[in-house]
């Protein structure tokens, strides 16, 4: 054997070499795992159900680097397979591969470790000649690509050199990767990356809150709490915790943290001590100064957020701060990080204004608990919703905000427990459903979510009084009718714009 034991390989410089390693899926995360294993020496097999163009293609470049074998198609899931004749000595899992996959399984029964590609990016994030990033660990149901990409503002408004990796964008080990090397990583993580995550052991984590989701992968809610826990193991500065959510709280005093780590609190009410949170408009410090017992330092106001700051924004943007004040940026780099901060699309994104009425993209709104957070920073709305539902219940969404629903616009191919819901919580509600016509054989994808959401546009368009707010949220995945997420997004914003384009017109 040429390679050091499994446990022992913790640098880049460790000797990797001959390490026989399945890798399973050939997602983003999938390909840089096996590069990057295929770069340090190991002996690399992929394997993928999907023989895809997009496959194949990742296909060629890993077997011209020197991977061993990629292969493709059902058949070569089924069971976990031999490297070059021999038995893997580690498998690293994609995220979607949940540990029940046959592959997984037989890997966790014959005692072979399974990593994710973050538990891989942190043993090789040192590297001789480099500078180590430090990891700001983000996790949550909800919220954790706009906290990332607010992290990553933050820090680079203190002039230093930071990405947002992880489960968004950029994969954590091309990040790890960069010639120039980062002073600071803000990490995106997801639960399923956190289940394979063993070792890793940020500057500063947090929890930013937790709801039912991806109950299907995880068995079961305590499971998933479970996995969006591992986050806090190990951190070394900083746990942040929702103070308005007490499971995170637990979290935080369940976990085995490094000695000196303290428990930081984020609110967006009035801040008790070692928190941060709001006071009169503005975003203040309690927790890094040194007389936090008797006052706070500002670091933002409200209106530094943008023209629609609902609260769950202020959540994010106060983890965020947290997270780098735990790092050491000052004040003044906060406000100017958030100033700089550009959302992006599909996050509660204002589309249009018309005769008092509001026009609100949400589509990352992708399950009921995100939903809740746009529908509670509105008064008076329209609500279009309904989409692939993973499973989650609605009674809890529409029982707390029936009273602001004027109107609920249903796409989706199938609505029957949001309709359920709505019947049991909002009687009183008017309910519509954006349906389409068929035109004799399943139309594509892509012109079918289109037609669909034209016809819920005009359909709320059809109810919408002044003051209301239009609110594409729909508390579900896009996969049924969109392709994903943002073409749903796209879908609405084109059709606003048309109904906008037609009314001038008149």
């Amino acid at each position: 054997m040429t390679h050091a034991p499994v446990g022992e390989l913790t640098s880049w410089d460790a000797n990797w070499t001959g390490l026989r390693v399945v890798v399973a899926g050939l997602g983003l995360s999938g390909f840089s795992a096996a590069d990057t294993l295929v770069e340090l020496g190991a002996r690399v097999v992929v394997i993928d159900g999907a023989d895809t163009e997009a496959n194949r293609a990742r296909a060629d470049t890993l077997e011209i680097v020197g991977a061993a074998a990629v292969l493709l198609g059902t058949a070569h899931v089924a069971d976990l397979p031999l490297v070059e004749g021999e038995p893997a000595e580690l498998v690293i899992a994609s995220p979607g591969w949940n540990p029940r996959h046959p592959v997984l399984a037989a890997a966790a029964e014959a005692g072979i470790p399974v990593w994710g590609d973050v538990e891989l990016a942190w043993r090789v994030r040192e590297r001789a000649g480099r500078r180590t990033a430090e990891w700001l660990a983000v996790t949550g149901t909800n919220g954790k690509t706009t906290t990332v990409g607010m992290v990553e503002s933050m820090l680079r408004a203190a002039g230093l050199r930071a990405v947002a990796a992880g489960n968004v964008g950029t994969p954590i080990l091309d990040a790890v990767r960069d010639p120039e090397g980062y002073d600071a990583i803000a990490v995106e993580l997801s639960s399923f990356q956190l289940h394979h995550t063993h070792t890793m052991s940020p500057l500063a984590s947090v929890v930013l809150n937790l709801a039912e989701d991806h109950i299907d992968w995880h068995g079961s809610y305590a499971e998933y709490v479970a996995a969006k826990a591992k986050i806090y193991e190990r951190t070394r500065v900083a746990a942040v915790y929702n103070v308005e959510q007490a499971e995170t709280e637990r979290l935080v005093e369940d976990a085995e943290v490094v000695e000196g780590c303290r428990a930081v609190g984020f609110t967006t009410g009035i801040p008790a001590v070692s928190m941060l949170g709001v006071v009169e408009g503005l975003l203040v410090d309690r927790a890094f100064i040194e007389d936090r017992r008797t006052s706070a330092a500002e670091m933002a106001t409200l209106e530094d957020l943008g023209e629609v700051a609902p609260r769950h924004t202020v959540a994010n943007a106060l983890a965020a701060a947290a997270l780098v004040r735990a790092y050491g940026v000052e004040p003044r780099a906060v406000r100017e990080g958030l100033r700089a901060f550009d959302p992006g699309a599909h996050r509660i994104q204002p589309v249009a204004r018309r005769g008092d009425i509001l026009w609100i993209n949400d589509s990352k709104a992708t399950n009921p608990h995100a939903a809740a957070a746009s529908l509670g920073a509105f008064a008076s709305v329209v609500w279009i919703a309904g989409g692939l539902s993973k499973g989650v219940d609605y009674d809890d969404l529409v029982a707390a905000h029936a009273e602001r629903l004027r109107t609920v616009v249903l796409i989706g191919t199938d609505t029957a427990a949001l309709r359920a819901a709505l019947q049991r919580h909002a009687p009183q509600v008017p309910v519509i459903e954006a349906a389409v016509g068929e035109t004799g054989q399943e139309r594509a994808q892509t012109a079918r979510g289109t037609e669909v959401m034209a016809a819920a546009v005009a359909a709320a368009a059809s109810v919408a009084a002044p003051g209301d707010t239009v609110l594409m949220a729909p508390a579900a995945a896009s996969m049924d009718q969109f392709a994903s997420y943002a073409h749903r997004g796209n879908a609405f914003i084109e059709a606003v714009r048309a109904l906008m384009e037609a009314d001038e017109q008149h």
